[in-house]
Protein backbone atom coordinates (compact mmCIF):
# COMPACT_ATOMS: atom_id res chain seq x y z
CA UNK A 1 0.00 0.00 0.00
CA UNK A 2 2.16 2.79 -0.95
CA UNK A 3 -0.84 4.84 -2.90
CA UNK A 4 -3.71 6.74 -1.53
CA UNK A 5 -5.89 5.23 -4.55
CA UNK A 6 -4.71 1.90 -3.23
CA UNK A 7 -6.79 2.56 -0.39
CA UNK A 8 -9.43 5.02 -1.72
CA UNK A 9 -12.50 4.63 -4.47
CA UNK A 10 -14.39 7.31 -6.24
CA UNK A 11 -17.37 6.80 -4.08
CA UNK A 12 -15.58 6.90 -0.59
CA UNK A 13 -14.82 10.60 -1.69
CA UNK A 14 -17.57 13.12 -0.89
CA UNK A 15 -17.59 16.69 -1.38
CA UNK A 16 -19.37 19.57 0.51
CA UNK A 17 -20.93 17.43 2.69
CA UNK A 18 -23.13 19.20 5.26
CA UNK A 19 -22.69 17.59 9.08
CA UNK A 20 -23.62 19.70 12.56
CA UNK A 21 -21.05 18.12 14.69
CA UNK A 22 -18.40 15.23 14.65
CA UNK A 23 -21.32 12.71 16.04
CA UNK A 24 -23.19 13.82 12.95
CA UNK A 25 -20.05 12.87 10.68
CA UNK A 26 -19.29 9.40 12.57
CA UNK A 27 -22.77 8.24 11.77
CA UNK A 28 -23.02 9.34 8.04
CA UNK A 29 -19.17 7.35 7.73
CA UNK A 30 -20.70 4.74 9.54
CA UNK A 31 -23.43 4.10 7.07
CA UNK A 32 -21.21 4.73 4.26
CA UNK A 33 -19.22 1.96 5.78
CA UNK A 34 -21.91 -0.31 5.41
CA UNK A 35 -22.68 0.28 2.01
CA UNK A 36 -19.51 -0.03 0.91
CA UNK A 37 -17.64 -2.28 3.15
CA UNK A 38 -20.58 -4.29 4.51
CA UNK A 39 -19.36 -3.27 7.81
CA UNK A 40 -21.81 -2.73 10.71
CA UNK A 41 -22.63 0.98 11.28
CA UNK A 42 -22.95 1.04 14.91
CA UNK A 43 -19.39 -0.57 15.02
CA UNK A 44 -17.68 1.62 13.19
CA UNK A 45 -19.53 4.82 14.73
CA UNK A 46 -18.50 3.44 18.34
CA UNK A 47 -14.98 2.78 17.29
CA UNK A 48 -14.24 6.38 16.17
CA UNK A 49 -15.75 7.43 19.13
CA UNK A 50 -13.91 5.11 21.39
CA UNK A 51 -10.82 6.22 19.56
CA UNK A 52 -11.81 9.95 19.86
CA UNK A 53 -11.74 9.70 23.35
CA UNK A 54 -8.04 9.03 23.83
CA UNK A 55 -7.12 12.48 21.66
CA UNK A 56 -9.00 13.76 19.16
CA UNK A 57 -7.86 12.97 15.14
CA UNK A 58 -7.90 16.19 14.73
CA UNK A 59 -4.00 17.17 13.94
CA UNK A 60 -4.68 20.90 12.96
CA UNK A 61 -4.83 23.24 10.21
CA UNK A 62 -8.80 21.81 9.62
CA UNK A 63 -7.62 18.25 9.01
CA UNK A 64 -8.49 15.30 10.91
CA UNK A 65 -8.00 11.63 10.47
CA UNK A 66 -10.54 9.78 12.31
CA UNK A 67 -9.59 5.80 12.20
CA UNK A 68 -10.58 2.70 13.81
CA UNK A 69 -9.61 -1.21 13.40
CA UNK A 70 -12.96 -3.29 12.96
CA UNK A 71 -13.34 -6.96 14.03
CA UNK A 72 -13.58 -8.98 10.85
CA UNK A 73 -12.31 -6.58 8.11
CA UNK A 74 -9.47 -7.73 5.89
CA UNK A 75 -8.02 -4.77 3.88
CA UNK A 76 -7.26 -1.00 4.55
CA UNK A 77 -9.25 1.52 3.26
CA UNK A 78 -10.02 5.27 3.44
CA UNK A 79 -12.64 7.83 2.66
CA UNK A 80 -12.39 11.48 2.24
CA UNK A 81 -14.85 14.03 3.26
CA UNK A 82 -14.69 18.13 2.36
CA UNK A 83 -17.60 19.15 4.52
CA UNK A 84 -19.15 22.25 3.32
CA UNK A 85 -18.82 24.10 6.63
CA UNK A 86 -16.39 23.35 9.17
CA UNK A 87 -16.63 21.68 12.64
CA UNK A 88 -15.70 21.57 15.96
CA UNK A 89 -13.44 18.08 16.27
CA UNK A 90 -10.96 19.39 19.54
CA UNK A 91 -8.26 19.71 17.16
CA UNK A 92 -4.56 20.06 18.71
CA UNK A 93 -5.17 24.09 17.89
CA UNK A 94 -8.52 24.03 18.65
CA UNK A 95 -9.37 25.20 14.95
CA UNK A 96 -12.63 23.88 13.05
CA UNK A 97 -12.20 21.18 10.45
CA UNK A 98 -12.88 20.66 7.25
CA UNK A 99 -11.35 18.22 5.78
CA UNK A 100 -11.86 14.70 7.58
CA UNK A 101 -9.56 11.35 6.13
CA UNK A 102 -11.00 7.92 7.52
CA UNK A 103 -9.10 5.14 7.64
CA UNK A 104 -10.41 1.87 8.58
CA UNK A 105 -7.81 -1.20 9.03
CA UNK A 106 -7.92 -4.71 9.95
CA UNK A 107 -7.38 -5.20 13.89
CA UNK A 108 -3.98 -6.94 13.46
CA UNK A 109 -3.03 -4.42 10.33
CA UNK A 110 0.18 -3.27 12.68
CA UNK A 111 2.58 -1.39 10.88
CA UNK A 112 0.44 -1.56 7.84
CA UNK A 113 -2.01 0.42 9.68
CA UNK A 114 0.37 2.93 11.17
CA UNK A 115 2.33 3.28 7.58
CA UNK A 116 -1.08 4.11 5.88
CA UNK A 117 -2.03 7.02 8.78
CA UNK A 118 1.77 8.70 8.19
CA UNK A 119 1.48 8.53 4.84
CA UNK A 120 -2.24 10.54 4.62
CA UNK A 121 -0.69 12.55 7.59
CA UNK A 122 2.01 13.90 5.03
CA UNK A 123 -0.38 14.02 2.38
CA UNK A 124 -2.92 16.53 4.60
CA UNK A 125 -0.45 18.30 6.09
CA UNK A 126 0.88 19.97 3.02
CA UNK A 127 -1.03 22.99 3.37
CA UNK A 128 -1.08 23.91 -0.67
CA UNK A 129 -2.12 20.46 -1.60
CA UNK A 130 -5.11 20.66 1.65
CA UNK A 131 -6.22 24.15 0.09
CA UNK A 132 -6.65 22.43 -3.18
CA UNK A 133 -8.42 19.75 -2.06
CA UNK A 134 -10.81 22.49 -0.30
CA UNK A 135 -11.05 24.34 -3.60
CA UNK A 136 -12.42 21.52 -5.35
CA UNK A 137 -16.38 21.45 -6.55
CA UNK A 138 -17.33 17.68 -6.74
CA UNK A 139 -16.55 14.62 -5.67
CA UNK A 140 -14.91 13.73 -9.04
CA UNK A 141 -12.77 17.09 -8.77
CA UNK A 142 -11.20 15.51 -5.46
CA UNK A 143 -11.12 12.02 -6.36
CA UNK A 144 -9.15 13.57 -9.60
CA UNK A 145 -6.47 15.55 -7.30
CA UNK A 146 -5.55 11.83 -5.20
CA UNK A 147 -5.09 9.39 -7.81
CA UNK A 148 -3.40 12.29 -9.54
CA UNK A 149 -1.09 12.26 -6.61
CA UNK A 150 0.48 8.85 -8.10
CA UNK A 151 1.10 10.57 -11.72
CA UNK A 152 2.89 13.25 -9.73
CA UNK A 153 5.02 11.65 -7.33
CA UNK A 154 6.19 9.14 -10.09
CA UNK A 155 7.65 12.04 -11.89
Amino acid sequence: MNDISDLIALEAVHSRVSVPNRKALFQQFGHAANQQWGLESRKVVDLLIDREKLISTGFGAGVAIPHARPEGFDRIVGALYHLADPIDFDAVDDMPVDLVFFLLSPPDSGADHLKALARISRLLRDRDFAEKLRGAGSDDALYAMLAGLETRDAA
